[in-house]
């Protein structure tokens, strides 16, 4: 395994040169990958230890804190041995094995865009646009119809109320998505 200094600007020669959409998916399909791709993206410096890594997984997966010791070991191990060797052969983090250090690396942004982390009953950017746009469907035939209660707003001001929404929503949504490689290309032209 190779010694990481930090978050990289280019892929290192053993990466390659672009990940197909089948090897994000392969890498995004288990969970301790995608909760430890979570875990680094929160850290300030892109860095965690091994140790501390596993341990917050283990907690993620048991709901304990700490997590049983059992447990800790297993993620451990399997950090060690399947998970942390995969996300470094495709560039995304690099693992010093004598510091026992994970680093985040750039590559790390091509796999987000397919990572939206949503909270096991949250709904994610995609249902809530469409469950506004239905609302907002529903609501303009309501009124169209004339059910009571509704029909009185009449139809522009209900359009205007969903469009208002919607607008807001998207400020949001991007605004909060501005690491990613949309606004990293921009910012670096």
């Amino acid at each position: 395994m190779s010694k990481g200094s930090g978050v990289n600007a280019e892929p290192g020669p053993d990466t390659p040169p672009e990940m197909e959409p089948s090897d994000i998916h392969d890498i995004l399909r288990n969970d301790r990958r995608r909760l430890a791709i979570k875990h680094l993206k929160e850290q300030p410096d892109g860095r965690v230890g091994v140790r501390d890594l596993s341990e917050t997984i283990a907690a993620l997966e048991t709901g304990e804190d700490p997590p049983p010791s059992g447990k800790r070991q297993s993620v451990y191990v399997s950090l060690h041995q399947t998970h942390l060797p995969k996300l470094e052969a495709f560039g995304i983090f690099s693992y010093d094995s004598e510091e026992k250090e994970v680093c985040l690396q750039d590559r790390v942004r091509e796999v987000e865009v397919y990572l939206e982390v949503v909270p096991r009953y949250g709904l994610s950017w995609g249902e809530f646009y469409f469950g506004l746009g239905l609302l907002g469907s529903l609501t303009t035939v309501a009124v169209l119809l004339g059910v009571p209660g509704v029909e009185a707003l009449g139809v522009t001001v209900t359009a205007t109320v969903f469009f208002v929404i919607l607008m807001l929503s998207a400020t949001y949504h991007v605004y909060t998505q501005q690491d990613r490689i949309l606004f990293q290309r921009f910012r670096n032209e």
